[in-house]
């Protein structure tokens, strides 16, 4: 990467970070004027109740402020196209379905199927333009780094990237459970992914899309981190899910992802495992799924809870990018 495009990420995620740093306390004030506030979950953690009415939807800000650079600044290949149209494809989604929890004045927003039909679509949308319309199209193969192998999966390779938004979207959100959490472990992810498209040289503008969503996540940190002054809501975990998604699509880093958002994985596998062993065996595993909630019964305070997730996330970031560069170096697909 020359010293250009390396000064055109750094001033986009810059941007980023400013824009949610200026953008946020007028945001702020215009929730709290309008009783755009969250709702809590009855069966949640005691502790939580006190959150109810705090400003949600706070991913507009974020995916406001990832847009105007990445925008401004790149050349709008299809490649990031694909990754940005695909983080505003779900964060819409997300906004819908915390509009609709607001307007209902509890926790549950749109209907299941609602969310699992646009999710395909979504799916769909980028698979199309990944394989039918990128320069150059991406096979339809998965590489299984850090293995020297890949797998063809043809005509099934549309689910494996309806699974890998899905899946990452879903973990995302599950994660969002603690104030700072999904932020800082989706920002140390992404700027893994700004690591991972400066070593596959030519990806400038999927460079500058992380480094967009990186700025735009660390800055919304600032009002977020315990004690949050706003939520993301699943507008902002949606949509950095779905970046983080269409990222790990584009760099064909859907099977490394596993490791490279590994606390992710860590959330979503412990709901699982809840899930899984209530219903077989009739006891729970963990006191309370995602395993955050679970910590926070054991009397850690959110702050320990946050920055020890983003030791894990920080620790999975590095490994998955040594992985990557390592295949790289080596000849690995």
């Amino acid at each position: 990467m020359t010293g250009s495009e390396s000064g055109r990420v750094l001033l986009a995620s810059s941007a980023a970070l400013l824009l949610c740093l200026f953008l946020s306390p007028k945001f702020i004030e215009f929730l709290r004027a309008r009783s755009f506030g969250q709702n809590i979950r009855e069966e949640g953690p005691e502790g939580h109740k006190t959150k109810a009415g705090t400003p949600t939807m706070g991913g507009i800000i974020i995916v406001t402020a990832f847009a105007i650079p990445y925008l401004a600044l790149s050349t709008r290949d299809w490649r990031s196209m694909a990754v940005f149209l695909t983080t505003i494809a779900c964060a819409a989604l997300g906004f819908a379905d915390d509009y609709t929890s607001i307007v209902r004045a509890r926790s549950l927003g749109l209907r299941a199927r609602t969310k699992l039909i646009v999710t395909v679509a979504i799916s769909v949308g980028l698979w199309w333009v990944a394989t039918h319309v990128a320069h150059p199209p991406l096979s339809e193969s998965i590489s299984l780094r850090p293995f020297n192998a890949h797998l063809d999966l043809g005509p099934l390779y549309p689910v494996f990237v309806y699974l890998v938004v899905a899946g990452t979207t879903s973990a995302v959100n599950l994660t969002d459970g603690l104030d700072g959490l999904a932020a800082g472990c989706a920002a140390i992810a992404l700027l893994a992914y700004i690591g991972i498209t400066f070593v596959t040289r030519g990806d400038h503008d999927l460079e500058l899309i992380a480094g967009s969503l990186c700025g735009a996540s660390i800055g919304f940190l600032w009002f977020n981190s315990f004690p949050a002054s706003i939520f993301m809501g699943d507008t902002g975990s949606l949509a950095l899910g779905g970046g983080i998604a269409g990222l790990a699509v584009m760099t064909d880093t859907g099977f490394l992802l596993l490791v490279i958002g590994g606390i992710f994985v860590i959330e979503a596998l412990s709901v699982l495992v809840q899930v899984f062993s209530f219903r077989m065996f009739h006891k729970r595993v963990f006191k309370m799924a995602p395993i955050h909630h679970h910590f926070e019964l054991e009397a850690w305070s959110e702050t320990k809870i946050m920055l020890r997730f983003w030791i894990v996330a920080a620790a999975c970031g590095a490994i998955g990018f040594t992985l990557y560069e390592l295949a790289i170096r080596h000849g690995g697909v």
